[in-house]
């Protein structure tokens, strides 16, 4: 009798050290992320195929332990991160609900598109699932469609601080805008950031004319037409904020024509063309990286362990598309560990409203949107190639991100309209 009551006493030990390991397991179960980008289309090559690759280095760093302070402890909250990939050039809302209600990932971290993200910001609310926008850079999204957030973030910074930062640019550097001109997608990034640098040149007191206004549908990837007008007005400055694909189109088909000789261009997004179409590149452009990222970036370790490690892997410099994923990434895990151990996603959602992050282009503060939209300075350069063959820039001039953001509560055209109130420049 004593034996087998041994037995049962050992039996009944085992069981609950095996229960023990089985809810400790449990409890570290892999953070499943989903993460939407372009993986096929126009935007793939320049955006997609970039953001992928530092969302994976980035993963595999976390999961690894290898990831400079603050984010050395393995994983997040030591989970391991599971990433699930799905194409954004796809049917957007579908892909995300199959991502929230069938594949059960914890949170949403991607996309690109402004378009795209019109689409989901409503979505991300109703399904209450924490979503992360990356880029897609319309302020619409927290000004317009979802104006009391609780789900839905964005760690990169709106169109408005490009455009802002663009016209102030201009006028420091004692540009010619007496005759302006720009072209732009016909779609809310493309509407919005012509509004936001037209107005932003009124409002530091421009006398400019505008001379010509092209607004193409998005990835037509044929802009003969249109470069053929822009010419004929003979503007002393033209305004883009074409990416990915269209962008590139746009350089290749209006560079040999003689638009850069002939005009000053500035580039809201031009970093994004690093390395693909370095020697295509006029000199003399002036390119944008939408933020502190990439050759704007601040001297850093968490800075140099990013560009260092994604050189390494992938032989070549991350593009800021590649520095915003991995801001949105090094986000999700700041709120996360700020939440606690067992943070829900809920929990961490809550965690991230004005919450201030380090990141590899620097401090994030999700300052507006009530706690759930990024500010960050934004920085102009005259693009350059270097001797070596590498893309560079010269005469940078960069703008606090108080300088260029709206303060929270006022909706970026008024803050415009209304010549910058509360900007803190010096």
């Amino acid at each position: 009798m004593k034996y087998l009551g041994k037995m049962l006493a050992a039996a009944a030990s085992a069981a609950v050290l095996v229960g023990g390991i089985a809810t400790a397991e449990q409890e570290k179960k892999p953070l499943k992320i989903g993460i939407p980008v372009f993986l096929s289309g126009a935007a793939a090559g320049p955006f997609g195929l970039p953001e992928r690759k530092a969302a994976e280095l980035v993963i595999d760093a976390l999961n690894a332990g290898k990831v400079p302070a603050p984010y050395t402890k393995i994983g997040v909250n030591g989970r391991k991160i599971a990433p699930t990939f799905v194409d954004e050039a796809a049917d957007a809302p579908t892909e995300y609900r199959a991502l929230v209600e069938r594949e059960k990932v914890e949170v949403v971290v991607g996309y690109t598109s402004s378009g795209k993200c019109k689409a989901i910001a409503p979505l991300a609310e109703e399904l209450k699932a924490f979503t992360v926008f990356i880029d897609c850079g319309t302020p619409q999204i927290f000004e317009e469609i979802v104006t009391k957030p609780k789900f839905l973030f964005r760690t990169g910074p709106t169109a408005t601080p490009d455009n802002v930062g663009a016209a102030r640019y201009l006028v420091d550097s004692g540009i010619d805008l007496s005759r302006v001109a720009g072209i732009n997608q016909n779609y809310a990034w493309g509407q919005d950031s012509w509004r936001d640098f037209s107005t932003s040149l009124a409002a530091l007191g421009v006398k400019s004319k505008i001379v010509d206004k092209q607004f193409p549908k998005i990835f037509a990837g044929e802009y003969g037409a249109e470069v053929s007008s822009l010419l004929t007005s003979t503007p002393t400055v033209v305004h883009t904020s074409f990416w990915g694909g269209d962008l590139e189109a746009f350089v290749l088909q209006s560079a040999p024509r003689g638009l850069f000789a002939r005009t000053r261009v500035v580039m809201t997004t031009g970093e994004a063309l690093f390395p693909r179409l370095a020697k295509d590149i006029p000199e003399g452009a002036i390119v944008g990286a939408r933020g502190p990222f990439s050759i704007f970036a601040p001297d850093t370790e968490l800075a140099r362990w990013f560009a260092k490690a994604y050189e390494e892997k992938y032989g070549e410099s991350p593009t800021y598309p590649a520095w915003k994923m991995a801001q949105a990434l090094f986000g999700v895990k700041a709120a996360y560990e700020a939440a606690g151990v067992d943070a829900t996603p809920e929990e961490a959602a809550a965690a991230l409203v004005g919450l201030e992050f380090e990141a590899p282009a620097g401090i994030v503060k999700m300052a507006i949107g009530n706690g759930h939209q990024a500010i960050q300075s934004i920085a102009y350069g005259v693009y350059k190639l270097g001797a070596d063959g590498k893309p560079t820039v010269e005469k940078v001039r960069t703008y606090k991100a108080e300088c260029v953001n709206p303060p929270n509560g006022m909706t970026s055209a008024k803050w415009i309209a209304a010549g910058f109130p509360g900007a803190k420049c010096k």
